[in-house]
């Protein structure tokens, strides 16, 4: 059941769930307003088609009494309290039918807030960016969301329209731009969607249904209805929003944003539903859409098959990938980082994915996780750094701010030579030094406070009493996480961006690196020394890689029986590198050193 209003040749028909007020009008703000009745059925929806021109603003009017946007709206032009647009979606003219799609296998996602990576904070603003990008190596960008949120200024997980797109960072025309700018310079467009919550100011869908449950709390207060009685209808308001940023913005993957809050005990859960969907839309567009979760839940069911009895979601993060590769780069973190900070939990994680693999977590002082040694590495996103993990910090300080660049170095290659999907957060690849903490916009003076003890709260439980975010109201706070965009070609920020492309290239270029594989792969840990040894092969494609994660010099003995010759070298002049320079060639038998931190990748026998 599509929900919205949808305009074609001069008509549009209005479809709303609202099973809860008596009589729903549709109002028509124009210079003739009108009051127009709608019709119901037994299950909820109201209807009416009427002869309008496209960008007609509107409200639904609850029993006679009260106007409200469209909880499916697709433009809010005045923000999240104003009336609803229509958009005519067929208006905009697409050129990207030669475009083939997006695959795991060949994805490098660069994560990335329109607000925040330039100046002007707009979709087209950010078009000007994707050669360089391009350029760089990524192949896909990963948009945090954009649906409609209050004031100009947000993460974008306080979103109240789940299918509006924000009006400040330039609307659905906008948005359908930058994708096809996307599609134009070879790069996937990934959205992240909201799927466990609904933000706080300016939604009014209590008003409309049942879209909570009062049997579950969560994180964000109550939570969403996927199981309860007419869950069903919720189910199709957020399938119906999947299909459609697939169909009307052609993006290419959404990533689904903390599925560990969408609760929901079901003989059939939602997520398996919404996979189901998709797949059905894959197979009619000729075209993947893929549907990447994030979970903190280490379990893989999730994305299983169907026919195994998964949820059949595409792929998902691995949140002990980051917390292992973290915590041996940036020691004391605290919180959920006291799990890790062993060599072997990043071999593990190598190897496997999930470090917790349902054992005992230190941290939650219980067991934790399931195996997933039965899934492909392709279903595993990685990455150094993420919106969250620098945004969890009281200051939001990158790991630029927390190693020295020979780390920065050993982090990128591990994340970019990993046999996983590799995700870099905006910035990284040149050592940006801006923060990026939570901001916020909101209207309501009370939100505004609770919105301040909570980061408050949280900070404290994760980081110690001492910690003091800054304030996410505060406009400078926002102002304070822009990019700054020039340093990419300046100094070590220029040579950090350099050796980026040249891991970004080896990665591409080479079959042993570029099958996201971890069957193909053998890690040894010598953890007396700091020193991973990970040896990758596809074909006649073989490759070893060195990581010394220790401040000391490390020795590795070479146990190879055809000659392995040096392909990049972090302590290469080039690099900006000190201590030590690896040998170019290397025979069985050979034992040299490793300078602290640094990074070796040889091929073997080619």
């Amino acid at each position: 059941m599509r929900v919205g209003a949808y305009y074609g040749k001069g008509r549009t028909s209005f479809t709303v769930w609202a099973p809860v007020p008596q009589k729903v009008e549709l109002h028509i703000v124009a210079a003739e307003e009108r009051i127009v009745p709608m019709q119901h059925d037994e299950c909820g929806y109201w209807r009416v088609e009427l002869d309008i021109p496209s960008d007609t603003c509107y409200f639904y009017r609850l029993n006679g009494e009260i106007d409200r946007p469209d909880p499916a709206s697709f433009y809010q032009p005045d923000g999240v309290h104003g009336c609803s647009r229509v958009v005519d979606h067929a208006e905009f003219k697409w050129q990207d039918d030669t475009w083939p799609g997006a695959t795991l296998d060949n994805l490098i996602i660069y994560e990335l807030h329109v607000g925040a990576l330039t100046p002007e904070g707009t979709f087209d603003a950010l078009i000007e960016r994707l050669p360089e990008l391009r350029d760089l190596g990524v192949t896909a960008v990963e948009l945090m969301p954009v649906a409609q949120f209050p004031g100009e200024r947000n993460w974008g997980y306080d979103g109240a329209y789940s299918y509006a797109v924000q009006n400040s960072y330039g609307g659905p025309d906008g948005l359908k731009r930058l994708v096809q700018a996307c599609h134009r310079n070879g790069l996937a467009a990934v959205l992240d969607v909201v799927y466990n919550h609904f933000g706080p100011e300016g939604c009014y869908v209590r008003e409309f249904g049942p879209y909570f449950t009062d049997s579950y709390g969560s994180l964000w207060g109550s939570a969403l209805n996927f199981d309860g009685p007419h869950s069903d209808h919720v189910r199709n308001y957020f399938i119906e929003n999947a299909l459609y940023w697939f169909e009307h913005f052609h993006f290419d993957a959404l990533r689904l944003d903390a599925i560990q809050g969408i609760l929901d005990f079901s003989a059939v859960p939602f997520l398996q539903e919404l996979s189901q969907a998709v797949d059905r839309l894959s197979e009619t567009r000729g075209r993947k859409c893929l549907l990447i979760a994030e979970s903190d839940l280490n379990d893989a069911r999730i994305i299983r098959p169907r026919t195994q009895g998964g949820y059949g979601i595409h792929a998902q993060w691995s949140d002990d990938f980051h917390h292992s590769l973290h915590s041996l780069c940036a020691c004391g973190l605290g919180g959920y980082y006291d799990d890790f900070g062993k060599l072997e939990h990043l071999a593990t994680a190598l190897r496997e994915a999930f470090v917790y693999s349902w054992k005992y977590s230190k941290y939650r002082k219980r067991r934790h996780g399931n195996s997933a040694v039965d899934r492909p590495a392709r279903q595993f996103v990685v990455c150094s750094q993420n919106h969250d993990q620098v945004g969890n910090r009281p200051h939001g300080e990158r790991l630029s701010r927390l190693v020295c660049f020979e780390r920065l170095k050993l982090a990128a290659a591990t994340v970019i030579l990993s046999p996983y999907v590799p995700l870099l957060f905006m910035g990284e690849e040149y050592g940006e030094e801006a923060p990026f903490t939570y901001f916020v916009s909101h209207g309501d003076e009370a939100l505004i406070e609770a919105v301040r003890e909570g980061r408050r709260r949280e900070s404290a439980e994760l980081h110690g009493p001492d910690a003091s975010p800054p304030d996410a109201q505060n406009p400078q706070t926002f102002l304070d996480c822009k990019l700054h965009w020039e340093l990419r070609n300046r100094g070590s920020h220029a040579t950090l961006r350099a050796f980026y492309r040249e891991l970004l290239a080896l990665r591409k270029t080479t079959p042993a690196f570029s099958n996201p594989d971890n069957k193909s792969m053998k890690v040894d840990a010598d953890k007396t020394q700091g020193l991973l040894a990970i040896r990758r092969w596809c074909g006649g494609s073989r490759m070893l890689v060195l990581l010394n994660f220790s401040s000391k010099e490390s020795y590795f003995t070479c146990d190879e029986r055809h000659t392995a010759r040096k392909m990049l070298d972090s302590k290469d002049e080039k690099w900006a590198g000190a201590d030590i320079s690896l040998p170019d060639a290397l025979d069985d038998g050979d034992t040299f050193a490793i300078g602290s931190w640094g990074v070796g990748v040889y091929r073997i026998g080619e």
